[in-house]
């Protein structure tokens, strides 16, 4: 971690969005999981038969895509690959017929962070589970925003982890951000009106409100988010502008639950996929947008502070099928 935000909030402005880079070595896992194991069905030479594309579908299935887009992904190749045998030019086409299928279920080019921004101050709620890696996330947008030139202020809503305070009070000096917190136990609710208020009274840009992790499974924890949002539209009708679901991408299908259940209670807008960096199953992505229809806008790929990227669907597909010497 950078200890001088100053330095590390001019290198936001330039680097915090690297769409090739970063993800493609986030992806390095997952990469190496799907195309090394397809590559090794190339050099064995295997018939290019049924037995084959139910080959390439395990793998695909693997990287925790979904049953789904893994039938999807084969279809497309079994049209595309005409040979008994496979060739370096059937690789090819096989990694274009995943991109393109990729890109069939993520979309084309989605909002930006910038485009996002309504309101003064524009407000973010970041729920998820515990363990996911929440509140370093929060840090990360903080730094992301300041990057941009927005005044940011944290509201500390995770008031249960006897270490949250201490935690989220650290990120927010790294940052350069102000930071809204209460007592140990005070009520998540009313931090976040107090933090909505601070934020109006002092002019903020962006006011990123960090709450408990909660398991998604918990109905009176569900309901908690539910009155932090009541909360905060007495001060604001329209807020939160938006709720980001922070996931870890090592749970795999497990993620897909958990999207579910915040998604019913708390109406997310967008993920924040982090720890992508640490994991072979970054196709969850894919999984998730496709079952539910949300969008991916930001993904963690490292522990330093310019390790988060707005997700963007071209550099996604790019990152996952790109050989190593096009690096």
């Amino acid at each position: 971690m950078d200890p001088n935000p100053t330095r590390a909030v001019t290198a936001g402005s330039r680097v915090f969005r690297k769409p090739f880079q970063g993800l493609r070595r986030g992806l390095e896992k997952t990469r190496a999981t799907l195309l090394g194991r397809v590559r090794e069905i190339v050099t064995r030479k295997v018939t290019f038969d049924a037995a084959t594309l139910d080959e390439i579908e395990s793998i695909l299935i693997a990287s925790d895509m979904g049953v789904d887009t893994a039938a999807q992904i084969t279809e497309t190749l079994r049209g595309r690959l005409r040979g008994e045998r496979f060739s370096p030019e059937d690789l090819v086409a096989v990694e274009h017929g995943i991109r393109e299928a990729l890109l069939a279920v993520l979309g084309g080019a989605g909002t930006t962070a910038a485009d996002r921004l309504r309101g003064k101050p524009h407000v973010i709620l970041i729920v998820g589970v515990n363990g996911t890696g929440k509140t370093t996330s929060v840090g990360k947008l903080a730094w992301m925003y300041r990057g941009m030139g927005k005044q940011v202020l944290l509201g500390a809503a995770d008031t249960y982890r006897a270490a949250a305070g201490e935690q989220i009070a650290v990120w927010a000096e790294r940052a350069g951000v102000e930071l809204v917190r209460q007592q140990h136990g005070a009520d998540p609710a009313a931090v976040a009106y107090d933090a909505l208020q601070a934020a109006q009274a002092r002019g903020a840009d962006v006011l990123l409100v960090d709450t408990a992790g909660r398991l998604h499974n918990k109905a009176h924890l569900m309901e908690e988010l539910r009155k932090i949002r009541r909360a905060l539209q007495k001060l604001d009708p329209d807020a939160p502008h938006e709720t980001l679901l922070v996931l870890d991408a090592n749970t795999g299908q497990n993620g897909l639950a958990q999207a579910r259940e915040f998604l019913q209670a708390v109406q997310v807008s967008g993920l924040f996929l982090a720890k992508l960096d640490g994991t072979a199953k970054g196709g969850i992505v894919i999984a998730i947008r496709r079952a539910l229809g949300i969008p991916v806008h930001f993904v963690g790929t490292g522990e330093q502070f310019e390790d988060i990227e707005e997700f963007e669907a071209a550099s996604f597909a790019d990152a996952l099928v790109a050989r190593e010497e096009t690096a």
